[in-house]
């Protein structure tokens, strides 16, 4: 006699078809001993403006984009210490951190991450021009994940 599985396909399919709907990366519930965690993968593509010159500062980028983004190999891609959700301005009806073409100064603070309910400072890790903004205010991040770039 076979055992039936403790996981329902029923609810892994409503679970997908849920980030699906909402433009989450994930999902998980748990019920009793029971825990499932249904993700996606979301690629994006970045235009890097014509006027600034990421490509030309940075050969080494265009020979080798990382994961199809030739400004997050650049040597100044500010990139994400946590998985969370990026955010450019410090409330929704404030204007943001940085814009292109702003300079910033080392500890500047030029985004926050939120995870688990906690905002982080991202701070400029060097003076610079803000050259390249890669992420959307409220866009989920990966650790890792390039955010800016500072030339």
């Amino acid at each position: 006699m076979a055992t039936k599985s403790p996981i329902d396909p029923e609810l892994v399919r409503e679970l997908a078809q849920l980030l699906n709907e909402t433009d989450l990366t994930e999902i998980e519930v748990e019920k009793g001993d029971l825990r499932v965690r249904v993700a996606r993968t979301i690629t994006a593509t970045v235009q890097v403006p014509s006027a600034a010159p990421v490509m030309a500062a940075a050969p080494a980028a265009a020979a080798a984009p990382a994961e199809g983004k030739p400004a997050a190999a650049h040597p100044g891609a500010v990139t994400s210490p946590m998985v969370g959700t990026a955010y450019r301005r410090p409330s929704p009806d404030a204007k943001p951190f940085v814009e292109i073409g702003a300079e910033v100064k080392v500890g500047d603070r030029i985004l926050l991450v939120e995870a688990m309910k906690t905002f982080n400072d991202i701070v400029a890790p060097r003076a610079g021009k803000i050259v390249a903004i890669m992420v959307e205010d409220g866009q989920p991040v990966e650790y890792g994940e390039p955010l800016l770039v500072i030339e």
